[in-house]
């Protein structure tokens, strides 16, 4: 999504009366020196706040155990996680915290007390900011902001909708909250000004929802699909809600939801139906740069829609989760890093919405005295009907700020959510983080800043335009982006390119051999895994014979491609990358079609791919330059050279990425290579030739042999002039060929080199502190993305016995909300196996679990393509057969551990050391399982698959494989062998010496 600043600029016509109104209320929010008085009197609750305003090494511990109590489930658990959290260095104790972490057992009085204490502090500081916790505490509420002559909106809590069951109890929620609360307000007595505006009635009901929670597989990459499962709930919301007169208002989400968002929204209100309802709103977060924009739509939409809703205004929620989604994806920033870039947009944008008053009502949702000045002088000003905007605060927050705007006479909402501490935890430090932060206006209000300083004007002191990353070095690896499936411009692209993919379909794709493409006796067909009866090619098998004409080329070759330069072999990676860059959205294509992977996942692997060509070119020309060891009368050389020839054995899983991977890393390092592809995603390996002959690849030194692994495979393997190999594929074959190259051959003079994965046995463990909505997305994510066939998919969840049942339960629910079918289908997101064999082989696997164990879910697949249901067994023991073997298909084995030491123990329990993860918010926990997980790779709370170069090298030990990680700082040494050169320069005891003439 292209994001751009807005160049706002604000009417001066307003800056006086904005002054005067601001003062004004400043006033009234310091009357009586307020905040002196709530210090005095201070609560544990406000204690907690004002600690952690002090100290940010605090502030961070603080929250993060503030967000794990809801899971914890007993006293002692509860003490022992507050000791592990304020007992980390970065934290500076005040004295009664010392005092109450200095217990010598979780179980003792001292810790009893302290659990207690900081329990109750947390609960009394969590319903500050939630309304209620059930309806009657909510209605309490809403009597009390009626008598303070305020109106509300509430939000129901709740944790993540990951479930179809749980969207749609989401929407029964909510349909007996607007029951229950009509029915309330059948006794209130309506009030001008909250009520009544003009003479006109209000509804005096109005909830909040969240679109992605009416539909749990809620995707920008599957905009129909969306639209159609999301409008269908939303449907039967707003019928329910016409019939009974109250409101709904549309909340905005994470940024890439917000294009989608607005495209469902301004779609279905268009409709007849609900053409003529002006008791529905939606909201706009001026924090993110193309927000302005997005107004100036809304506008021209309402003109045409011909009857006005209302625009909720706010800054966002979610700065912190937006910047480090952008800096992990290496996308532009779509908020705004300044925090006056904010307000100076948030100020345009409120100028633009009340000017075009007539054609959206306004509310202003904003807690900073002069946003909420500038939209009274605005107003007032313009003369502009009650009825036509409004104010809005927290419930919490701006309580003094929302009395005084009562007070002049303007209508407030307070937006207030409700519902249970643990679905609300998430809302609770979002309300902490803003209410503590530096910038935050409560803050700078309870400080000694000068008045004048605070309803200033916001000025922009650079240019905060560009969206640049905030925590890039200069010297950081910088990888190739994902596609960002939310810009519908880079979507279509998609659907462009899969379509053009489709018409070439069936063509004939050769060996190339010397720099020549050849005919061979036998040809191969590769088909669509999803779709049997589509043919994507036909792939030219070499026989031996060209096997060894292809072995003879690289020898030939290797005479002068080691002498080629470094940085000469890295340019043609650079520009193999720059071409891959270019071609993305066909290479995605011809992935998802060939080994039936759907496009997100297509899309990684590519970015994968250009980050080895990128990242080993770098790396070559860093090892290039050597080392010197020199002393007086002495100097002395470390560098490197290649091997020789290289062959490449690359498995259909990652068939671009891997493939790409292994191949570059060879030539780069200036050995001339032979790329064997798995016979499923031999065409995926004639485009990587494409590519590489493009970027100028000499003839001889890289050629693409597809031939049968039993013959051509074996024999380039036992090769006497082989020196290199490079493999990823099953632990049989990768077994057989370490044994193979071990065998030194007539006329070889050299040991080979073999570098090999081999797949695993991945586990995740979920702890009882684990966050369960993260928990079981990612162990679906892990399980089934990819239908379970990626080298580093969970195949097993070790799940502590206390919480064993309720993660089944979701973790069930939430599989049974996947869609299965063809991989280009945008509504997917798991698709089939790649073959016959492979799933023949899963339905084996999967009859031996229903012998061993307890099968909790089997889904009905589709035809016509290599189907495996996403299937999970409960009840596993770790010695089961599911639990010990690779299966290699959607298959997950639910393991039941007593306690951690034995979930670790399960957990390394195979012969494979690959990958693994833990869900969990135990410091003490975390710290062990990194010191103690056998596993290369490992991942803590979040999903397992998708490795990225440079930041997260890849590869693992035991069975799972030998060799350095792939796109880590050694992987290319594995290629090369180091020489030293010794050089004495002594001349007749003369030896020159560095800086004498």
């Amino acid at each position: 999504m292209v994001v751009q600043a807005n160049k706002v600029q604000i009417s001066d016509r307003y800056e006086a009366k904005t002054q005067e109104i601001a003062k004004e209320l400043i006033k009234s929010t310091r009357d009586n020196n307020i905040f002196s008085k709530m210090r005095d009197s201070m609560r544990w609750d406000d204690k907690v706040l004002d600690w952690t305003m002090a100290n940010p090494g605090l502030r961070v511990q603080m929250f993060r155990f503030i967000d794990t109590i809801p899971s914890l489930q007993s006293k002692a658990e509860i003490a022992n996680h507050f000791q592990q959290y304020m007992s980390a260095e970065e934290v500076e104790l005040p004295s009664a915290l010392k005092g109450m972490i200095n217990f010598s057992s979780a179980e003792s009085l001292p810790a009893q007390t302290a659990a207690a204490t900081i329990t109750k502090a947390v609960e009394t500081l969590a319903y500050k900011y939630i309304s209620g916790k059930n309806i009657n505490e909510v209605m309490k509420t809403i009597a009390r902001l009626r008598k303070d002559g305020m109106t509300y909106s509430i939000d129901l809590l709740g944790e993540a909708v990951i479930t179809e069951t749980e969207a749609q109890d989401y929407l029964q929620r909510y349909l007996d909250l607007i029951e229950q609360l009509t029915q309330q307000a059948k006794n209130w007595q309506r009030k001008e000004g909250i009520d009544l505006a003009d003479g006109e009635e209000l509804p005096q009901v109005q909830v909040s929802v969240k679109l992605t929670a009416f539909y749990s597989q809620f995707d920008p990459l599957d905009p129909v699909g969306s639209k159609e499962q999301v409008c269908d709930r939303i449907r039967i919301l707003l019928r329910k809600a016409a019939e009974l007169g109250a409101a709904i208002h549309f909340d905005m989400e994470q940024y890439r939801y917000k294009d989608l968002t607005l495209q469902i929204l301004k779609e279905l209100l268009m409709e007849e139906e609900f053409r003529s309802r002006t008791d529905l709103g939606m909201t706009l977060q001026a924090y993110l740069r193309d927000s302005y924009q997005d107004l100036q739509g809304l506008i021209a939409w309402a003109k045409e829609r011909g009857n006005p809703l209302t625009v909720r205004l706010v800054k966002g929620a979610y700065w912190d989760q937006e910047t480090i989604k952008s800096e992990q994806n290496h996308w532009q920033q779509p908020v705004y890093n300044d925090k006056a870039a904010t307000d100076q947009n948030y100020e345009g944008m409120t100028q633009l919405l009340l000017e075009n008053h007539e054609y959206l009502y306004a509310a202003i949702g904003s807690h900073n005295v002069r946003s909420q000045a500038l939209a009274c002088a605005i107003a007032e000003t313009l003369n502009i009907p009650p009825r036509r905007f409004e104010m809005q605060v927290l419930y919490g927050m701006g309580d003094k700020l929302a009395q005084a705007l009562v007070k002049r006479g303007h209508r407030v909402r307070v937006y207030s959510p409700y519902g249970e501490l643990l679905p609300g935890m998430a809302y609770l430090i979002r309300r902490l983080l803003e209410n503590t932060a530096n910038s935050s206006f409560i803050k700078q209000n309870q400080s000694d800043k000068p008045v004048e300083e605070l309803i200033a004007p916001p000025v922009v002191n650079h240019d905060d335009g560009k969206g640049e990353r905030l925590f890039s070095h200069p010297d950081d690896f910088q990888g190739a982006p994902d596609t960002d499936y939310a810009d519908t411009e880079k979507r279509t692209k998609a659907e462009e390119a899969l379509q053009k993919v489709k018409q070439q379909l069936g063509k004939t794709y050769r060996p190339l051999i010397n720099g020549e493409y050849v005919e061979t006796a036998n040809y191969l067909d590769s088909v669509n895994p999803s779709r049997d009866s589509e043919l994507v090619g036909k792939v030219g098998q070499i026989s031996v014979k060209q096997a060894e004409e292809a072995m003879n080329a690289a020898k030939t070759a290797f005479k002068s491609w080691k002498k080629t330069p470094a940085t000469y072999r890295a340019n043609i990676l650079r520009k193999a990358a720059d071409l891959m860059e270019e071609r993305r959205n066909e290479l995605n294509a011809w992935i998802c079609l060939e080994v039936g992977k759907i496009i997100p996942q297509a899309d990684g692997e590519v970015s994968e791919a250009i980050d080895f060509c990128r990242y080993y070119a770098r790396e070559m020309e860093r090892l290039d330059s050597g080392i010197n060891y020199d002393i007086a009368g002495e100097n002395n050389r470390y560098f490197y050279q290649p091997k020789g020839i290289a062959v490449v054995i690359s498995p259909w899983n990652f068939p671009f990425a891997i493939a790409t991977g292994m191949t570059v890393a060879a030539l780069v390092t200036g050995n001339c290579t032979l790329l064997k592809p798995a016979a499923t995603s031999s065409v995926i390996a004639a485009k990587i030739a494409e590519i590489l002959v493009d970027a100028g690849i000499p003839k001889g030194v890289f050629q693409y042999v597809p031939g049968k692994g039993s013959e051509v495979g074996s024999y380039l393997v036992e090769h006497k002039d082989t020196h290199v190999i490079a493999f990823t594929g099953s632990r049989e074959v990768g077994c057989r060929i370490y044994a193979e190259a071990a065998k030194l051959k007539p006329g070889q003079k050299h040991l080979k080199r073999v570098i090999a994965e081999m797949g695993g046995k991945n586990a995740i463990v979920v702890d009882e502190s684990a966050d369960l909505d993260q928990a079981v997305v990612g162990v679906v994510q892990s399980a089934f993305g990819y239908s379970g066939q990626k080298c580093s998919a969970c195949s097993r969840v070790i799940v502590l016995s206390n919480i064993y049942d309720a993660f089944l339960e979701r973790l069930v629910e939430a599989t049974k909300s996947l869609n299965v079918g063809a991989s280009d289908d945008p509504s997917v997101q798991m698709s089939s196996v790649i073959d016959a064999t492979a799933r023949d082989r899963i339905l084996e696997y999967i009859e031996a679990g229903k012998q061993q164990s307890q099968l909790v879910l089997e889904l009905p697949t589709p035809e016509g393509g290599y189907y495996i249901p996403p299937t999970i067994f409960a009840g596993v023991e770790p010695d089961h057969t599911i639990a010990q073997e690779e299966i290699f298909g959607p298959v997950l084995a639910v393991i039941k551990a007593d306690n951690f030491d034995t979930a670790l123990e399960i957990a390394n329990g195979t012969d494979y050391a690959l990958t693994g993860g833990l869900y969990s918010r135990t410091p003490s926990h975390i710290e062990q399982a990194s010191g103690e997980f056998e596993v290369g790779n490992l991942y803590i709370n979040r999903n397992i698959t998708g490795a990225i170069v440079a930041r997260q090298p890849f590869g693992g030990f035991k069975l799972s494989g030998v060799g350095s990680k792939a796109g880590g700082p050694d992987y290319l040494l594995q290629f090369l062998d180091p020489r030293v050169v010794t050089e004495n320069i002594q001349r007749q005891g003369f030896a020159p010496i560095e800086g004498n003439e």
